[in-house]
């Protein structure tokens, strides 16, 4: 009788590396920030990926029955209002992408200005392509040093990505949705380096993510057109896109921050509407 014991469920997830994916992306896709993605799998400073790599998506002695209270399996994908739906898991065949994203156990526990957990100045897509960055922090090289997000939110300096003239919608477990004109410009909220640009994401069009420092990210989803390229510095209020077409065919920009690896709300770090 004893053998009919409930045992937990320790296998950890795993991901496949296809064509074009990054760290960043895969990282994403997955609800997991890229540091710890990169030190779960013995991963180098050079972020190098191998097309046909195999990652697991949780940390050694992960169980499935002994999360975080309120946290959930990275991976398992969150329908969002707005027509924007967080992509499936890596079962359904799809390419890196991003959903919503629980804080992982490892992120309370890094140390800041520890040096093993910085970025690289390049990071290698999985087709062995170099994407060409800037320093480590993300900075721009454009002028644009003083508005450069810290780890801190009293450090970190945010514009509104586009112009709006009606309220942004809010999305539930993500961001926000910001309606405008189709080719309306889309512009970077932060300085940073552009770390992901293309339409392999489920459920965000034509995409860009900018990494903010070592700690935050911002997304610019449902893009006509894509205006720089991954490795590209920028800063604050430069154009990176012009809008395209969201759900229901409305034109609008959806628009994401993340810390480290969690997304937050983008209205308690934009500028007070009036």
């Amino acid at each position: 009788m004893g053998g009919c014991a409930a045992t937990p469920t320790t296998t950890r997830q795993t991901y496949v590396v296809r064509p074009h994916d990054t760290l960043y992306s895969i990282a994403w896709r997955h609800d997991v920030d890229y540091r710890d993605l990169a030190q779960w799998n013995d991963i180098g400073p050079d972020y190098r990926l191998s097309v046909g790599q195999v990652l697991v998506l949780q940390p050694e002695g992960w169980s499935a029955n002994h999360r975080p209270s309120g946290s959930r399996a990275p991976g398992a994908g969150v329908a969002r209002a707005g027509g924007v739906t967080a992509p499936e898991s890596p079962a359904k065949g799809a390419r890196a992408g991003g959903g919503v994203a629980p804080a992982s156990p490892a992120n309370g526990a890094r140390a800041a200005d520890d040096p093993a957990q910085k970025s690289p100045a390049n990071a290698v897509r999985a087709d062995g392509a170099a994407v060409q960055g800037s320093a480590a922090n993300g900075s721009s090289t454009s002028g644009a040093g003083a508005n450069q997000p810290g780890a801190g939110a009293g450090e970190t300096q945010w514009q509104w990505p586009t112009a709006h003239s009606s309220p942004p919608r809010a999305v539930p477990g993500g961001g926000i949705l910001v309606f405008g004109r189709l080719g309306q410009d889309v512009r970077a909220a932060g300085a940073g380096r552009v770390v992901y640009t293309g339409s392999g994401i489920r459920g965000y069009g034509n995409l860009i993510i900018i990494k903010h420092g070592d700690n935050w990210l911002s997304s610019y989803a449902h893009n006509r057109e894509l205006l720089v390229h991954e490795g590209e510095s920028v800063h604050m209020g430069q154009i990176v896109a012009h809008m395209g077409v969201a759900a229901h065919q409305t034109c609008a920009l959806y628009f994401e921050i993340r810390l480290n690896g969690k997304p937050v709300d983008p209205l308690r770090y934009l500028p007070a509407t009036k």
